[in-house]
């Protein structure tokens, strides 16, 4: 009997009272099981690359979460960050290796946010620290509220590229997508396609062309109700049929 497959989760290093934690957010958690269909399991940030390497042997997708905390830009030779910037040096430490590695495995690969940002970044893409100071852009931050239906509500539009991955998986060409971030994509890494823009020709969606394996990343928030947005459920489906397809591969080789 086939068993769900394991997807990982990196985590962020956080503190809570005087003490760092290893956390992610219950939604992607909750996505990565329902949406899915697999079996979550949380990736310290350790930054140890034989750890990784070791991990890699235990999953059969990853799952590139969002955080409130950014990239360092010294990892895409940018600019100096803001004083009062959020930083988390051991998640970089850890994702940045940890998505070059899956992709030389072949381990499926969905970015999200910060995830999305630092699969650009690991293949040598470079960011905007801040969107909307930059000419021609919009502002991309979420709104100044506390009611979670309003800040994970339709934001802007995003224009799908005709014959890409999200086309062939929704057959729209046009949806709303939430936004809730600052950074944003300034030169896409060369191994990356552009599968979505937002209305001010920021890109907010890609896939790794010629991956052994599904890699693909948003900006936006599809883990937010996933069950309630038929762009959500299509895009964690083919992630999640990516993993079942590895998991089936990985335990026909056991039985051989």
């Amino acid at each position: 009997m086939l068993q769900k497959p394991v997807i990982g989760i990196p985590c962020d290093v956080k503190m809570i009272g005087h003490f760092p934690f290893h956390a992610v957010g219950d939604k992607y958690v909750a996505a990565a099981a329902g949406g899915a269909g697999g079996v979550p399991i949380l990736i310290p940030s350790l930054g140890d690359e034989d750890q990784i390497r070791a991990l890699l042997q235990l999953v059969d997708g990853l799952l590139l979460p969002g955080s409130p905390s950014n990239v360092e830009p010294a990892h895409y030779q940018g600019e100096p960050s803001r004083a009062g910037t959020l930083h988390d040096p051991a998640r970089d430490a850890t994702t940045l290796p940890l998505i070059r590695l899956a992709l030389e495995e072949g381990v499926p690969l969905l970015g999200i946010c910060r995830g999305f940002q630092e699969i650009n970044v690991a293949l040598g893409g470079e960011l905007y620290q801040h969107v909307q100071e930059e000419d021609g852009k919009m502002d991309h931050r979420e709104p100044n509220t506390d009611d979670l239906e309003q800040m994970y509500g339709p934001a802007h539009e995003l224009a799908i590229t005709p014959d890409g991955w999200l086309h062939g998986w929704t057959g729209k060409t046009q949806v709303r997508i939430n936004s809730i971030h600052q950074q944003g994509i300034k030169r896409l890494a060369e191994s990356l396609v552009a599968e979505g823009y937002a209305s001010d020709g920021l890109i907010e969606a890609y896939r790794v062309e010629g991956a052994r394996a599904f890699a693909f990343a948003v900006q936006w928030h599809p883990e937010w109700k996933y069950w309630e947005n038929t762009l959500s459920q299509a895009i964690f489906k083919a992630f999640g049929d990516a993993c079942r397809e590895r998991r089936m591969r990985r335990e026909s080789s056991l039985t051989r």
